[in-house]
């Protein structure tokens, strides 16, 4: 049992101050953001490159949807934290809670975004053609909010088997804090992606 117990130490254990875990996460979280940066980035240089650029967004109600759904990731980091805290002060219940409505408003967004696309495509917007103009807007705008909408599938999935697995006691409440850094920098992303690609589009 002590060899058992020591063994599992050693797991935990890592060379800087941080577990290694919570280490892991941040540089997966690190590599991401250097890839979400490069598309962003592309898109920017397109986007002042094309004269044609279109502005969609102000002939549809994608602005007023895309609102909603920032209200929804905004809300859905706060259930996170309290997740998080009540993980952390051993409150298993209130934490269930808090991670099932993290998973609740993930779903909505989710919704709300696939709604979205369906709203674009009925307009005709392509992966390489669209009715206003340059058609790269439309590989660079599925390309980038698709992989944040994948991002945030892959998290409620994530979510979901930390919450089951911590209501059971199998998980600790460092998977729940881990868990909680990819999702907060999910929706750290997405307040790059809704000035970049939604805002500045609405006019040009």
């Amino acid at each position: 049992m002590a060899v058992h117990g020591y063994g599992a130490a050693l797991m935990e254990a890592s060379p800087f101050a941080i577990p290694s875990r919570k280490l892991t996460m941040w540089l997966f979280i690190i590599s991401d953001a250097v890839t979400f940066g490069a598309l962003l980035f592309g898109y920017g240089y397109l986007r002042t490159a094309s004269p044609d650029w279109p502005a969609p967004f102000k002939f549809n109600p994608s602005i007023l949807n895309v609102m909603i759904m920032t209200f929804v990731l905004v809300t859905s980091s706060l259930t996170m934290l309290g997740a998080v805290d009540s993980a952390k002060a051993g409150d298993k219940a209130k934490a269930g809670r808090f991670l099932w409505s993290t998973i609740l408003l993930g779903v909505i967004f989710a919704g709300l975004h696939i709604r979205e696309w369906f709203g674009l495509i009925d307009e005709g917007v392509r992966l390489f053609q669209n009715p206003w103009g340059s058609p790269l807007f439309g590989a660079t705008f599925f390309s980038i909010t698709g992989l944040h909408l994948l991002h945030v599938v892959s998290g409620v999935v994530a979510i979901a088997v930390v919450a089951r697995k911590f209501a059971r006691g199998s998980l600790t409440a460092g998977h729940v804090e881990a868990t909680g850094l990819y999702w907060h920098f999910v929706d750290l992303v997405w307040m790059f992606v809704v000035p970049l690609i939604y805002l500045l589009n609405l006019s040009r």
